[in-house]
C-alpha cells in the first residue's frame, strides 16, 4: 500500500506525467496578437454550459460588461445545452476542423485527457499572472504536468450537510471525525434516522474525493511511467468506514439521483449527507414550505485522518483550446470572468476565485440564515492540492457498478477501490501511455 505521507505540491505537478517522456510535449501557444491592433478589435469566442436559469445573472450580461470596458477585446459567449461529454466531443471535432472557440468550459477530470489528445494550449506563463487569485486546490485542476491550460471557475469540495434540529433532538453534535460520524450513525439509526447516505451512483467522484480527503494521491510519476494507486491508506480508511455502516445497517444505501434519496430527505429519515459543495444550491428544494425548511446547515467534512482536508467532487475550469490565435487576450478575459464572484455565485457555482461573496436569499432561507458560501469558501481552501486526475479518469464510472454490488451485499466497499485500480490502469494503456506495474 502507498505511504500515508502526502506528496508535495511540486511533486504533484510532475506526478501527472513527465510529458516529454510520454511523447506529450506541451503544445506551443499561437502568435500573441496585441490588443487594439490596427486591423480592429480582437474577438474571443467562449463556449460554456452554465445554467443561465431564472434569477441568475446571465453569462451574456456579464460578457456585455467586459465588452463595454474592453473595446479592443470583444468576447462572444455561446451556451452549449448538451451533456459535458457531448461538449468535449464537439470541441475535439471543432479543433480538428480549425474552428474551435478560444475558450471552453471543461471539468477538471476531463482536462488531462483532452490535453493528451492535443486539444489544449499550454498557457503557463499567462496563468502564472493570475494564480494567486484562486485557491491552490482549484488551480491544480488546470495543471497537466508542467503545463497549465487555463483557469479554474468553480469547485466541488466535499462538505457535510446536516439537519440541526434533528441533531439537537437526538443529542448529537456535528461530527468532526469519522469516529464521531460512526457513533452518530449508530445513535441515529436506533431512532430510525440516518446521518449519512451511501450513494453508489456517485461512487466515481464521491469516493475518490473522500480518498483525497483522507490524504491519498491516486496518480503519480514513476520514472517515465504513470503509477496508479487507488488502494492507499486513505482508501482503506474510507472503505472501512462505509463497510462498517453498511454491515451494521446504520446508513441508508440509495442512489443519490434516485427517488429514494429525496424521499428519505422529505420524510425526515435522512438527517445528514456527505455531498459536494455545489449541492447547496438545490439539495433542500423539496423541503421548501415544509416544517423542515430552514433546519439544515452545512459544515466542514469530518476529519478522514488527514486533518482539515477535503477532496474534489466535480468542478470545472475554462481552458484555452488548441489553435487560439490570441491566448494572452483570452486569458485576460478568462481571469476577469472567473473572478466575477458575485455574478458566478448566482449561477449556483462554488466559485474557485478568492474573495467574499454574499450568500443568496434562497440559501439563507433554506439554511436558516447561515452564511453558506462562507462555509463553502473554507472548504475550497481546504481542497487537497495533491490529488490530481489522469487521462481516462472518466472510465472510472465502473466504480459505480461495484458500489451498487456493495450496497446489495454482493461486494465490499474495498472492491470499489480495486475496480478503480484495474480500470485506471486499463484506461491509461488504452491511451497508449506507459504504466508502472
Amino acid at each position: 500500500m502507498a505511504s500515508t505521507s502526502r506528496i508535495t505540491r511540486t511533486t504533484a505537478i510532475v506526478a501527472v506525467g513527465t510529458l516529454s517522456a510520454f511523447g506529450l510535449a506541451a503544445c506551443a501557444t499561437a502568435d500573441k496578437g496585441d490588443a487594439g491592433a490596427a486591423d480592429g478589435p480582437i474577438t474571443i469566442e467562449y463556449m460554456h454550459r452554465l445554467p443561465d436559469g431564472e434569477g441568475m445573472t446571465p453569462v451574456a450580461e456579464i460578457v456585455e460588461r467586459w465588452n463595454a470596458e474592453n473595446p479592443n477585446i470583444q468576447v462572444k459567449a455561446t451556451k452549449f445545452d448538451g451533456k459535458a461529454s457531448d461538449m468535449a466531443l464537439k470541441l475535439e471535432t471543432d479543433v480538428k476542423a480549425g474552428n474551435a472557440p478560444c475558450l471552453a468550459q471543461l471539468g477538471y477530470a476531463e482536462v488531462p485527457q483532452v490535453f493528451v489528445k492535443g486539444l489544449l494550449e499550454d498557457v503557463s506563463a499567462e496563468a502564472s499572472k493570475y494564480e494567486s487569485d484562486f485557491s491552490a486546490g482549484a488551480f491544480s485542476g488546470m495543471r497537466v504536468g508542467d503545463a497549465v491550460v487555463g483557469l479554474p471557475q468553480d469547485v466541488g469540495p466535499l462538505v457535510y450537510f446536516y439537519n440541526e434540529t434533528a441533531f439537537a433532538e437526538l443529542g448529537l453534535d456535528v461530527p468532526t471525525t469519522l469516529a464521531d460520524l460512526t457513533a452518530d450513525s449508530a445513535t441515529a439509526a436506533a431512532a430510525g434516522k440516518y446521518v449519512a447516505a451511501f450513494t453508489p451512483d456517485e461512487a466515481h467522484n464521491w469516493l475518490s474525493g473522500q480518498a483525497a480527503a483522507a490524504g491519498d494521491t491516486w496518480f503519480t510519476a514513476e520514472g517515465d511511467k504513470w503509477a496508479v494507486d487507488t488502494q492507499g491508506a486513505g482508501a482503506e480508511t474510507v472503505a472501512t468506514f462505509w463497510q462498517g455502516l453498511l454491515d451494521t445497517k446504520t446508513t441508508i444505501a440509495t442512489e443519490r439521483w434516485g427517488e429514494g434519496f429525496t424521499a428519505a430527505l422529505n420524510d425526515g429519515s435522512l438527517i445528514g449527507h456527505i455531498g459536494a459543495a455545489w449541492e447547496a444550491g438545490f439539495l433542500l428544494d423539496s423541503l421548501d414550505g415544509t416544517p423542515a425548511e430552514g433546519q439544515w446547515r452545512v459544515a466542514q467534512l469530518p476529519d478522514f485522518g488527514a486533518g482539515a482536508l477535503t477532496g474534489p467532487d466535480g468542478g470545472s475550469g475554462v481552458a484555452v483550446m488548441k489553435g487560439c490565435k490570441n491566448p494572452v487576450e483570452a486569458m485576460a478575459f478568462n481571469a476577469w470572468f472567473n473572478t466575477q464572484v458575485e455574478d458566478l455565485a448566482t449561477q449556483g457555482l462554488v466559485v474557485a476565485a478568492k474573495g467574499d461573496v454574499k450568500t443568496p436569499e434562497k440559501m439563507l432561507r433554506q439554511f436558516g440564515g447561515q452564511d453558506v458560501l462562507a462555509e463553502l469558501g473554507t472548504a475550497t481552501q481546504n481542497l487537497n492540492p495533491d490529488f490530481v486526475y489522469a487521462p481516462g479518469f472518466s472510465t472510472l464510472t465502473k466504480m459505480n457498478e461495484t458500489a451498487a454490488a456493495a450496497a446489495a451485499g454482493t461486494a465490499t466497499v474495498a472492491d470499489i477501490f480495486a475496480t478503480a485500480q484495474t480500470t485506471a490502469v486499463a484506461a491509461l494503456k488504452d491511451l497508449g501511455l506507459p504504466v508502472a506495474e
